[in-house]
């Protein structure tokens, strides 16, 4: 079995209800129907009922077991108005502009999950990363104690030898693009609770850099030491070292011979980088050259989790996000 497989079959005993708010699309209305079907989660749509029910008609799916709720319907979308207009009135929000934007199916979507009447958000098939987050970071921001909203990767191998059963988790590797020492503290905190849900096993962090516990010194690596101080402050419960190399993090003799008794070398499960650049380059050639399974991007770090699918998804890759964050939830 999978780990995909298992976070499946892990999401259907939680009984979580996730909102799909792109149902312009047909991959959404597909993945909904499974998504019902296989009781991986319960589903709420968004959009005009008699519309969404034609056009799953032509696409093969039957929402017969989701509920679709309707931005236009005002018994539905004046109440979540009313409540953005109080949550972002010291932002300038009026009733009126709140009543406009209600009607987007991604700020409406969004009020459902900050109100509690779903779990989680998954969209992101139709709209770029930041029309489809937007909502949700300034309705939904960042969990308690968290200033960083992040993203991750889950690096699946074939093989077991690697982090947790062949689980890695690599962040930041598609948000924040230069992030400072807080920042990357606090990415290396969102990583360590992500991977316990995920994961279900205890994390080790490697805050990583071209630098293993001194061997080199500049403003990069002094910015990743002084991460790593932060981080263990912020989280005294979860092991965290660095800074270190790669293979120091990963390869036990390496780790052993750079950083002799340190609890992560050697046995790293989460890799923290510290930039963007540094991030999206290794995930893409372990995920190319090293032969493993990129489950992601995903976001981190949010009070609830709202997730963001590439415009290239699948309805298998709809699914599995919407799976994680039934588990995230």
């Amino acid at each position: 079995m999978s780990f995909a497989d298992e976070l499946v079959i892990r999401a259907k005993k939680l009984n979580k209800t996730v909102v799909l708010p792109e149902t312009e699309d047909e991959r959404t209305l597909l993945a909904a129907d499974r998504l019902v079907r296989e009781k991986i989660c319960r589903v709420v749509l968004v959009g005009n009922p008699s519309k969404i029910t034609a056009d799953a008609k032509k696409a093969g799916a039957n929402l017969s077991g989701c509920d679709i709720l309707d931005p236009a319907d005002d018994k539905e979308s004046l109440p979540l108005a009313d409540k953005l207009c109080e949550l972002r009135k010291d932002k300038g929000m009026t009733p009126e502009k709140a009543r406009e934007l209600i009607r987007d199916y991604l700020y409406f979507g969004t009020m459902l999950l900050k109100v509690g009447r779903v779990d989680g958000y998954v969209a992101g098939a139709t709209h770029t990363t930041g029309d489809n987050l937007r909502p949700a970071l300034q309705i939904i921001k960042a969990a308690p104690g968290l200033k960083t909203v992040s993203s991750f990767f889950l690096m699946v191998f074939p093989e077991p030898k690697w982090g947790e059963k062949g689980v890695l988790l690599y962040s930041d590797s598609g948000m924040v693009e230069m992030p400072t020492a807080e920042q990357l503290a606090d990415i290396a905190v969102s990583s360590a609770r992500t991977f316990r849900q995920l994961v279900d096993a205890e994390p080790r962090v490697a805050m990583l850099s071209y630098s293993t516990k001194g061997s080199a010194k500049s403003k990069d690596t002094e910015k990743v030491v002084k991460a790593t101080e932060l981080a263990k402050k912020m989280a005294p419960d979860v092991v965290i070292d660095g800074e270190m190399q790669a293979d120091a993090a990963l390869i036990p003799g390496i780790g052993e011979r750079k950083c002799k008794g340190s609890p992560v070398a050697g046995r790293a499960n989460c890799l923290i980088f510290p930039d963007l650049d540094a991030g999206n380059i290794s995930y893409k050639l372990t995920e190319r050259i090293g032969g493993a399974q990129a489950l992601g991007p995903l976001v981190q770090g949010m009070a609830k989790p709202a997730h963001d699918l590439s415009r290239g998804c699948s309805v298998d890759d709809i699914v599995k996000v919407s799976a994680i964050a039934a588990i995230m939830a």
